[in-house]
């Protein structure tokens, strides 16, 4: 999720905070926020689930990395790894998108690695910004966003280590990570949340999946 804050302002989501209790599937209290902050823009990022649960592995391993963690995170840690992985996406996408306002932008990472440039000037579009205006700057960014590792793709140093040499793409990677059978395991806990933001699971093994 990324969030705009007025003018110059934009951040991702956060941590969970002591001192603002969270809503289910979120790391911060939405009231708190909107209230604060009225005019805020939120963009919501989903990604298929099924390449989604193969990122996500060496953070969950990692006493459960990735945030916000689900309230009965600690009940799944001696489950198999896709399935924690499964839930963490389940749980966030099911419970936190819920919860946003009508006024929420939904975006696909698949979109924004296919189409790099087009994905940045609908977000300018979304938040009032002249795209034209940024050209150069779009132009520079889009030609950073990659499918495949390249010269032209420098991964950020937070993510590095959360990184598996094991894919060579990033949309559909999961044919290159998962066997039938984990397939099989994934959809069981994340199928009724795929189809609502319209990833069909059925037969994938088969067939390319569907946006």
């Amino acid at each position: 999720m990324l969030a705009r804050f007025g003018a110059n302002r934009a951040a991702k989501v956060p941590r969970e905070s002591d001192g603002f209790p969270p809503d289910a599937g979120l790391s911060f209290p939405l009231k708190t926020l909107l209230t604060r902050h009225p005019t805020t823009k939120i963009f919501w990022i989903v990604r298929h689930p099924l390449d989604a649960v193969c990122s996500l592995r060496v953070g969950i391993r990692k006493n459960w990395g990735h945030h916000p963690r689900p309230p009965d995170w600690s009940d799944w840690v001696s489950s198999p790894i896709l399935e924690q992985c499964a839930h963490h996406w389940a749980h966030i996408n099911c419970h936190g998108f819920d919860s946003m306002p009508e006024s929420v932008c939904l975006v696909r990472f698949e979109d924004m690695i296919r189409s790099p440039a087009k994905f940045a000037k609908n977000i300018c579009v979304e938040i009032g910004i002249d795209a034209h205006e940024h050209n150069t700057t779009i132009g520079k960014w889009a030609r950073r966003v990659r499918d495949t590792n390249d010269e032209q793709f420098v991964e950020a140093l937070t993510s590095r280590s959360y990184s598996r040499p094991d894919h060579k793409v990033r949309v559909g990677r999961w044919r290159e990570n998962l066997s039938s059978a984990d397939v099989k395991i994934v959809s069981g806990i994340v199928s009724d949340t795929a189809e609502k933001f319209g990833y069909s699971l059925v037969d994938e093994r088969e067939s390319p999946h569907t946006i």
